[in-house]
């Protein structure tokens, strides 16, 4: 039974299997790689899935939906005929066509699906994406982001370590990525996205700029008519991509129109789209920490990155050329092959680590005292945190004699409580006392298969509750995961390996002269505050760094003319809350270079 990946996209869909060292893309029934995301209901009342219902979409735009994964995880559904059509189910028949393809290549049964979903997808989508493939009948353990696939796909093509932006553009979603590739390991920095962003956005100013120049009204064209101006839009855009003028034709209540459009005039056309596009980045680049001066590679991937006109401005951003690593379109489904090898301990790839990032922000609720009806949003685990995570942070009773505290467990960037998505509600008692006397310590533990376990402890008297929240997986699994995650449940003041470089300062600073005690100072400043942010990254790039400090400095020698070690190369705003890199060292006793001198 084999093990493979699916790539659902907004406008095509994908299918890829590891098999005799390689990815393999899987063709469907007409030989094509590329499965259009469309359904359609035909007469007889036939389920048609791919490039007969893409035709549909002129003929029968009543009976046939495309573009249905923009509204995953609500309840916006389509009426197909009589009967509506929830997304997921919409795309439960599309992983079922691809799977049915899969078993014809292939010759086996398929055991599993790994399936990529947008960077940007919320806990309620990604739910839906897995109900997807339980309504297709496959089961589906684990879901990956889309520029995570494909920077192990770009990664392992390149073999070069760099800094890569994945920009991910398809038919309906923009995703990028910041991700650093170094020995086996793919390291996701940061990711930002906008879910309703895509190449299909382009039809839709195409055809506002034909109506505008023709003088004709969106009243005065029909669904029919406007289905064929999206068509011919789409036709266009494509053509654009090859050569640098294309012609738009459409029939309008018996009349002939004809439009022609240059990348030019697209540019002109799409500022607004371009500007959203340049939000997105600057999102990525501003969370990772980084410029574009650091970024050593632009990967282009998903079908609208081929657009001359998103490479060419792209290239003006970043001032070089954007790297297209074969084919855009397959980029997703290469890595989801990869990431099957992974999976199935493939002795070609099984050593490569892909981490993942939380996409949003976890937290609860707080009282807003100016304003009790609108309740705060209170982080635990920041947004672009590494996957698998553990954070815990205490909280006060609001008023006197409380007897319980109630939480919600919340997603998204909002300061208000309300405008975030509630995942679950909790409830724990606590002892009757005066305000902000008695507290509960909330831990948040999250994994990259989607689980998340909520715990309030009361500190007075240790009583704990907890809740498990995963994305559909079955209770075999989640004890699985759980007992695995219980390992993480350990705050970083409390690892050993932490508590032996802090106690090691605290002796140095008791021993050490007037002049070294402000900077031994520093160091125990900026290493509590890492360990209180529980920052894991962090934690160690500063522990590596402190522990050269610390051998050169108990090694000291009053007879030799010099010790000396590498300077902390963090990030700039690691240092803020003490002294700049500049005044680092003790001026009298700083070297040549500004490393210290005896």
């Amino acid at each position: 039974m084999a093990v493979i990946g699916i790539d659902l996209g907004t406008t095509n869909s994908l299918g890829a299997v590891f098999r005799d060292g390689r990815v393999e893309l899987i063709p469907n029934r007409f030989g094509s790689y590329l499965t259009p995301s469309v359904v359609s209901i035909a007469e007889d009342g036939a389920i048609l899935v791919g490039a007969v219902a893409k035709e549909r979409l002129i003929t029968h735009p009543e009976l046939t939906a495309a573009s249905f994964k923009k509204d995953m995880g609500t309840k916006e559904g389509r009426i197909l005929g009589k009967k509506k059509f929830l997304p997921e189910e919409l795309s439960s028949f599309v992983i079922r066509s691809i799977v049915e393809d899969a078993k014809n290549y292939l010759h086996e049964e398929i055991e599993e699906a790994i399936i990529s979903v947008p960077a940007y997808f919320h806990d309620r989508q990604r739910v839906a994406t897995k109900r997807a493939g339980a309504l297709a009948g496959i089961t589906v353990n684990r879901i990956i982001n889309e520029p995570s696939a494909a920077a192990l796909a770009s990664y392992f093509d390149t073999e070069r370590e760099q800094m890569f932006l994945i920009f991910d553009f398809g038919g309906g979603t923009l995703d990028i990525s910041i991700v650093e590739c170094f020995d086996t390991m793919v390291e996701i920095l940061s990711v930002s996205g906008d879910n309703r962003l895509g190449g299909d956005d382009f039809h839709e100013v195409m055809v506002k700029a034909f109506l505008k120049e023709h003088e004709l009204a969106r009243r005065d064209v029909t669904n029919k008519d406007y289905a064929v101006l999206l068509h011919q839009a789409e036709l266009c855009k494509r053509k654009l991509t090859e050569e640098d003028e294309a012609k738009m034709t459409a029939v309008i209540g018996g009349k002939t129109y004809r439009s022609i459009f240059t990348n030019q005039r697209l540019m002109e056309e799409s500022a607004v789209i371009l500007g959203k596009i340049k939000k997105v980045m600057t999102h990525a680049l501003r969370d990772s920490g980084l410029t574009v001066r650091d970024i050593d590679a632009v990967v282009m991937v998903g079908g609208s990155s081929k657009m001359p006109l998103i490479q060419s401005y792209l290239q003006h951003l970043f001032r070089q050329t954007p790297l297209v690593v074969g084919n855009c379109d397959e980029m997703i489904a290469r890595g989801l092959g990869l990431l099957c090898a992974v999976k199935e301990r493939d002795e070609d790839i099984k050593d490569y680590v892909l981490t993942d990032i939380c996409p949003f922000t976890l937290g609860t609720d707080i009282v807003n005292q100016s304003d009790p009806e609108h309740c705060y949003m209170a982080p635990i685990i920041e947004r672009n945190t590494v996957l698998p995570c553990s954070r815990v942070k205490r909280f006060y009773t609001s008023h006197d004699h409380q007897v319980k505290i109630d939480i919600r467990i919340l997603q998204g960037e909002h300061p208000y409580a309300d405008d975030n998505l509630c995942l679950e509600k909790m409830s724990v008692a606590v002892p009757r006392k005066k305000q902000g006397e008695e507290a509960v310590d909330i831990r948040f533990t999250y994994d990259i298969n989607g689980i998340l376990i909520a715990d309030m402890t009361v500190v007075s008297t240790g009583k704990t509750v907890s809740r498990v929240i995963s994305q559909s997986m079955d209770e075999k699994e989640i004890a699985k995961r759980t007992k695995e995650l219980e390992k993480l449940k350990v705050h970083p003041k409390d690892i050993s390996e932490n508590r032996l470089i802090l106690e090691k300062l605290k002796s140095l600073y008791e021993e050490a002269p007037t002049y070294m005690r402000e900077q031994l100072g520093g160091f125990i400043r900026y290493f509590d505050s890492l360990l209180e942010r529980q920052e894991e990254r962090a934690i160690k790039k500063y522990r590596k760094f402190l522990e050269q400090v610390l051998e050169q400095m108990e090694s000291y020698d009053p007879f030799e003319i010099r010790m000396e070690f590498e300077e902390y190369e963090g990030e700039e705003d690691e240092w803020d809350g003490w002294e700049d890199e500049e005044d680092a060292w003790d001026e009298e006793d700083e070297g040549e270079d500004g490393r210290w001198t005896s």
